[in-house]
């Protein structure tokens, strides 16, 4: 196990390299700039649309606005929010948020033109039903010659949408919150239990498909956001009075690296701490990836512009907001410094030390809703895939061996369950980045077409 972990760590910094971090996050950039930072301009109306003031039902789809992004966000508001912000603190200090947000910025423009085209370039699969996500928007967008590329984004989302990571996490927090302080004796054989426990309750609401994954996490979601961000503040209330240095120590250290103790890139720890935000902020958010137009893609609408703006809500809410109270509840607490914890042990540090007694339960039950409701959704995601491979009659078969995964995410170690899912949503981000360069002024000649009409209908 000790060789087969230090192979998949040596995998995933390899595809980590410079040229993943030249088209994810320059390909980012460039697509916020070519479009003059159009997510930003058009903020307003995409909340709009959010709210449902345009939903029609007649229109193609299979669920409205609000239920894709909620499907999209009950995946990206996971472990990768609690957990995955606490490894970035522990390795990095805290100027890794500040790249995390940078991510986060540059993100809300690839949301915008990879879910636009999700729409625009919908396929169908081998029943005839209509689907969105990559792997069709590669195939009808650019033609059936670039199947390989499509195939190959297919492939690595088997292994990508594994829900490996959430199920490690939730295990371990399990333990450390509410069994071993109870006596519990711990070992493979209560993760085991813990993994079966999480099988069955996945079971129930992956087999009912994408209305009742999306008609669960659409209650799920508003839930999880609030109480997550209440408990946060009542963090960051006790502890005002370092709020304001830890919040400019963000910036500060994002250039001085002074806490990084990573490896380095490129000769230098500023470097390295910068692929290490973002590469969280990408698991975070997974702008870029091609999970999130797989969800958007069944959206309910015939304006592919308008699920493009509501997409691109998504990084905003998940690590602008999310991300930004886990780093901060761990910052002011000064955890980060004065333990050896990691992962969710290090953010529930944080709530034990703020909220006595109370603060690690109510960091239970958050880390519950938020890993149960991303197993709901990552299973939509795999099916997908299996089935622009083998055929939609087959797809059933991914969630069996999707939730044998989940028993051996309750009983494997947390690197490399976070290395394995790093290294296959960089082979997603390939041909998802690939594609979505290529067609950038279609996405654009379209919002250009899209904003006028809806300025002729204003006058």
């Amino acid at each position: 196990m000790a060789k087969l972990d230090g192979f998949i760590a040596e995998f995933a910094s390899f595809v980590w390299g410079l040229p993943l971090l030249i088209l994810l996050t320059g390909g980012g950039l460039y697509l916020l700039i070519y479009s003059r930072f159009l997510p930003f301009r058009y903020l307003g109306h995409s909340l709009k649309v959010l709210r449902g003031k345009y939903d029609d039902p007649n229109d193609p789809g299979d669920i409205n606005h609000f239920r894709a992004l909620a499907t999209a966000l009950s995946s990206t508001i996971g472990m990768g929010n609690i957990a995955g912000v606490a490894v970035a603190i522990a390795i990095g200090g805290p100027g890794a948020m500040f790249w995390l947000w940078v991510s986060a910025i540059i993100g809300m423009a690839t949301k915008f033109f990879t879910n636009t085209l999700a729409v625009m370039y919908r396929g169908k699969d081998s029943e005839g039903k209509l689907q969105g996500g990559p792997m069709y928007f590669i195939t009808e967008g650019l033609g059936k010659k670039w199947w390989a590329l499509a195939a190959f984004f297919s492939f690595a989302g088997l292994v990508g949408a594994l829900p490996v990571f959430n199920v490690n996490q939730l295990t371990q927090a399990i333990n450390d919150i509410l069994l071993e302080p109870n006596g519990v004796p711990l070992g493979f054989t209560t993760n085991l239990i813990i993994g079966f426990v999480l099988v069955a309750i996945t079971s129930v609401v992956i087999f009912g498909g994408i209305e009742r994954i999306s008609k669960t996490v659409g209650k799920l979601v508003p839930i999880m956001v609030a109480l997550y961000f209440f408990s946060v503040l009542i963090i960051l209330i006790v502890n005002f009075d370092v709020v304001p240095y830890y919040f400019g120590l963000i910036f500060t250290d994002a250039f001085s690296a002074d806490y990084y103790g990573g490896d380095s890139f490129l000769g230098g720890i500023v470097g390295g701490l910068i692929v290490l935000g973002i590469r969280r902020g990408a698991f975070s958010n997974e702008a870029g990836i091609g999970t999130a137009p797989m969800a958007h893609g069944a959206a309910r609408t015939k304006e592919p512009v308008r699920e493009g703006l509501v997409a691109m809500l998504g990084p905003a809410i998940d690590t602008l907001l999310i991300c930004s109270l886990t780093g901060m509840a761990i910052l002011v607490t000064d955890v980060w410094q004065t333990t050896d914890a990691n992962g969710v042990s290090l953010t529930a540090a944080a709530f034990s030390e703020s909220i006595p007694v109370y603060g690690n339960y109510l960091l239970l039950i958050c880390i519950a809703i938020f890993s149960i409701s991303s197993l709901f959704s990552y299973s939509y995601y795999g099916t997908k895939c299996l089935s622009f491979l083998i055929g939609a009659d087959k797809k059933h078969y991914y969630n069996y061996f999707y939730v044998l995964s989940i028993l051996l995410g309750a009983t494997t170690s947390l690197s490399m369950m976070i290395n394995l899912i790093d290294g296959f949503f960089a082979l997603m981000a390939i041909p998802t980045m690939i594609s979505t360069l290529i067609m950038a002024p279609r996405v654009l000649k379209e919002a250009k077409n899209y904003f006028s009409k809806l300025n002729m209908k204003s006058l």
